[in-house]
């Protein structure tokens, strides 16, 4: 059952990264995985037992939601966007009460405003800076191209690691969203039609990206248990301000969609905005559950 949550919870954010202004941090953290999947990362070659066994279904589930579940999100953002966006909404704020409970009842110092203040204007500027993407970018093979596609998966990644921040709008700033999910897309085709100049095609951008994803996660994970070992509360607030923000970010966005609305629409967002908080607590409210039950395992 565990597996299975995990896969379910790995398509969440499987879908969030590759949805400019959408964090695949902030919805790891909505979902009560996110201290999990950093300890996991960083721990992977001391306990790679129980590392695999935490990463897999998440890998699983993170692999269908961007293969197989990216499409029909695409299409709802297409044909219902106000409530699709507020269904993220919903997941996101979901899991805020259980990130609140952290902080709750601890004093509260000058540096976790701040922090709380810094990222919060961090992800609203990220915002604001949208559609500064710049040209699509060339591809074609090359040392350069090659050198590029890995620095921009190591920014990538650690962005999509990084709560509130959106790893494929990093992407749409460096100008190479459009062309990776191209390639993406490509490549599958390519495998699905047994085309060999397709398929080495794909590989020849998604491998180094995929090296560069590699490395920004390790990298970032690395930092980022660090913080949360050294100064916890500041990094919670810090968190705080990430996915409070998140919200804002995501209707400055998509400002347009919000300018005519409707009562149906208004009533049905409210829906989905609904669905999404209850998705969001039920799948984080569980991880609590399994924890306990891991916890009393290993005593007896």
């Amino acid at each position: 059952m565990n597996f299975i949550l995990d896969i379910l919870r790995g398509m969440v954010i499987g879908i969030a990264n590759v949805i400019p202004g959408v964090s695949g941090g902030t919805m790891a953290v909505s979902m009560g995985i996110y201290d999990k999947m950093i300890f996991a990362l960083t721990h992977i070659f001391k306990e790679i037992k129980k590392s695999i066994i935490t990463l897999l279904p998440i890998g699983i589930g993170m692999g269908l939601g961007i293969v197989g579940l990216a499409k029909l999100i695409e299409v709802m953002f297409d044909k219902i966007p106000v409530q699709t966006n507020l269904f993220f909404i919903g997941l996101i704020l979901g899991g805020l009460p259980m990130i609140i409970k952290e902080v709750k009842g601890k004093k509260i110092g000058v540096a976790h405003v701040i922090g709380f203040i810094v990222f919060f204007a961090l992800v609203v500027g990220l915002a604001l800076l949208d559609g500064v993407t710049g040209e699509d970018a060339d591809l074609s093979f090359s040392l350069l191209t090659e050198l590029k596609l890995i620095g921009a998966g190591v920014i990538a990644a650690a962005t999509m690691v990084i709560p509130g921040v959106s790893g494929s709008m990093m992407l749409m700033l460096l100008g190479l969203y459009q062309p990776v999910i191209s390639a993406i897309n490509d490549f599958v085709s390519a495998l699905k039609n047994f085309d060999m100049q397709g398929i080495l095609a794909g590989v020849g951008i998604l491998l180094p990206f995929g090296i560069g994803v590699v490395i920004g996660i390790f990298a970032i994970a690395k930092l980022i248990e660090f913080l949360f070992n050294k100064f916890a509360a500041v990094v919670y607030w810090c968190i705080i301000g990430l996915i409070t923000a998140s919200p804002i970010a995501i209707v400055i966005m998509n400002k347009e969609i919000f300018a005519n609305l409707n009562a149906v629409t208004i009533i049905t967002s409210v829906v989905t905005f609904a669905i999404g908080c209850v998705i969001a607590f039920f799948l984080g409210g569980d991880v609590k559950k399994e924890e306990k039950a891991e916890a009393a395992a290993e005593d007896k």
